[in-house]
């Protein structure tokens, strides 16, 4: 009987150990590393691309046809406004001016004999020397002589301007590019192929394109600032910056309608011609000062398959939240953040791998360059 006994009992224990339960499972809180934002006051900028064009440009075209004598300019220098470019032939346009000239001479010389005679029978027909008729005939050919004199000086003055037109002049100052034509070449009178462009350079465009919310953004500051231009700055397309400083013209523009998008025009100095007409550039446009900005390190925003950006951040119950933030453009290494982020925001900026929206985390505070506070 003490057998059974014994077995019983040792059967009765293995069975309560096969029915016990088991001790529950601590997840480990993961720790993450956090930077805290702080708001701070900021010089805002806004990055565009453009291209340059001249503040000034003018195509060179003949004003009476000919053929080409000469080029009077090399190409790709500067010019002034009134020198001579091309010399087209005179001789046909001189003898025209000539033959005007003669007629003006020949109309002068038979008004001053055909008035001298209306002065002479206007005394004689008072005397009854001479008739009314012949008195009034004389006087309206005195008239007609001097209305003659009147066109031949017209024609006179024409046939001068279209021999001074036969020298082509620079109709601005600036620098001239190629020439189209070559000694030789026939041209005529206001032909649609320019003979040559003349750029104004001392004073450059940089045309940029922008929201037209933006546009309104950009008034308001202007007007917040007392000022009706925003200063720019211009990166080349070598990385440089360039010396001049140029002012954002807030002019009146018109708004794409399928794009939603303004076309504003920046102008810069140019004083040693370094920009070129069509030149790729990008412009700062300093936009003022943010009171209360907020800078996010760029390795605490990551971006979905569309673009949109997120942060992650530990809250106050060490519970990790997922934000969908909107950044505006990169100040260093960090994204200026317009909206989901505020300042005393956890942000997670290591281990976000390692938590999920809604679990727990311990916050570290990290320093900007990657290290532990």
């Amino acid at each position: 009987m003490k057998l059974i006994r014994i077995t019983v009992v040792a059967l009765f224990a293995l069975t309560g150990c096969d029915n016990a339960t088991p001790p529950a499972q601590h997840h480990a809180v993961q720790d993450v590393g956090v930077v805290t934002l702080q708001s701070q006051p900021l010089s805002v900028f806004s990055t565009l691309t453009g291209r340059t064009s001249a503040s000034l440009s003018a195509e060179v075209r003949p004003q009476v046809g000919g053929i080409i004598q000469k080029r009077l300019f090399t190409e790709g220098d500067t010019v002034k406004a009134g020198q001579a470019l091309y010399q087209i032939d005179p001789s046909s346009y001189r003898a025209a001016f000539d033959e005007a000239d003669a007629s003006l001479k020949q109309a002068q010389s038979l008004v001053e004999s055909d008035c001298q005679k209306a002065r002479r029978y206007a005394l004689l027909v008072k005397d009854n020397g001479v008739s009314q008729q012949d008195a009034d005939d004389a006087k309206s050919t005195c008239a007609q002589d001097r209305a003659s004199v009147s066109a031949k000086q017209a024609a006179l003055e024409s046939a001068r301007i279209n021999l001074n037109w036969t020298t082509i002049t620079s109709p601005i100052s600036g620098r001239i590019g190629i020439s189209s034509v070559t000694p030789g070449a026939l041209v005529t009178a206001e032909q649609t192929t320019a003979l040559a462009t003349v750029r104004g350079l001392d004073t450059m465009y940089v045309d940029l394109t922008r929201s037209s919310a933006d546009l309104l953004r950009l008034r308001k500051q202007a007007l917040a600032s007392n000022d009706n231009t925003l200063s720019v700055s211009l990166i080349l397309e070598d990385g440089s910056i360039y010396s001049e400083t140029g002012k954002l013209a807030l002019i009146e523009v018109a708004v794409d309608e399928a794009t939603g998008s303004v076309t504003l025009r920046a102008i810069f100095p140019n004083p040693h011609q370094q920009l070129l007409p069509g030149m790729f550039v990008r412009a700062r446009v300093n936009e003022g000062v943010m009171e209360n900005a907020i800078l996010a390190p760029q390795q605490g925003i990551t971006r979905d398959s569309k673009g949109n950006a997120t942060a992650l951040v530990v809250n106050a119950h060490n519970k990790v939240e997922q934000r969908s933030v909107e950044t505006g453009d990169t100040y260093g290494d960090k994204w200026l953040v317009l909206k989901g982020l505020q300042s005393g925001d956890k942000l997670i900026v290591e281990g976000t791998d390692k938590v999920t929206a809604g679990s727990e985390a311990k916050a570290v505070e990290v320093q900007n360059n990657g290290g532990k506070a």
